[in-house]
């Protein structure tokens, strides 16, 4: 089982486990921090039964966050736990996974599967770039780009993704409402499936975006979910000369 579909598992109905029938929650997070959080034993331990997967909601993943970006995690609470408590699996599959965007998606000219990936950079200070001067104050946490090159009459395509911090009292999510943006009718947040707003639909993506990504201006789209999620596309500017020379020395 792929670990996309583990980290969304459900489980039956029929399931009777108790909290007395399991091992302590202190002995279960001793044993998979010895394991480095590695995510997919919690993903294939929390499809063992409901009990299980309480206890990766609310222990395991959040371990695995802290200890993948302990920088990024203590800022997304300083404002309250709240903001991420209850989306520890969302944020955790985030941080490790590109949603990708199947044809017939949100983005319907490319075809690019979801896959994981080893290593990626958040940043706040990048964030900025993707928020109108309204709404600077807020702080958004972006990833760099995830290329994917030679897309077809697309040419290179860049996915990246990103999370909000205390999202509910933003200046992004007050101006979303003012406007009355409507959802998307069909698709979902690939991370917790909450309702996504297009920021371009809205008009809400600055050019500084563009500039940060290294994209055509007019050629970058995301989505922001009811509960901080976003999630871009762009099509990249390709390397000069110059650039090329100094990737190969």
């Amino acid at each position: 089982m792929k670990l996309a579909k583990k980290i969304h598992c459900q489980h039956s109905s029929s399931c009777m486990c108790t909290k007395e029938q399991h091992v302590d929650d202190d002995i279960i997070a001793l044993i998979f921090e010895k394991l480095n959080w590695n995510p997919n034993t919690i993903a294939a331990f929390s499809c063992a039964c409901k009990w299980f997967d309480d206890v990766a909601k609310r222990i395991l993943w959040k371990e695995f966050c802290k200890t993948r970006a302990p920088k990024m995690m203590v800022d997304l609470q300083s404002s309250g736990s709240h903001n991420v408590d209850g989306n520890w699996r969302a944020l955790g599959k985030l941080l490790i996974y590109c949603s990708g965007c199947p044809r017939g998606g949100l983005f319907e000219n490319v075809d690019i599967p979801g896959h994981f990936v080893h290593r990626t950079r958040f940043s706040s200070t990048s964030g900025k770039s993707f928020l109108i001067p309204q709404c600077r104050s807020d702080v958004l946490y972006v990833s760099d780009p995830c290329e994917h090159l030679d897309q077809g009459d697309e040419g290179d395509v860049g996915l990246f993704r990103g999370v909000f911090k205390s999202f509910s009292v933003s200046k992004v999510r007050r101006m979303l409402i003012k406007k009355e943006a409507p959802f998307h009718p069909e698709e979902l947040c690939p991370y917790c499936k909450a309702k996504l707003w297009s920021m371009l639909q809205t008009k809400m993506i600055p050019q500084s975006a563009s500039s940060r990504l290294g994209a055509y201006e007019d050629c970058i789209e995301y989505y922001v979910c009811l509960n901080g999620h976003m999630l871009g596309i762009c099509a990249l500017l390709p390397l000069s000369d110059s650039e090329e020379a100094s990737d190969v020395e």
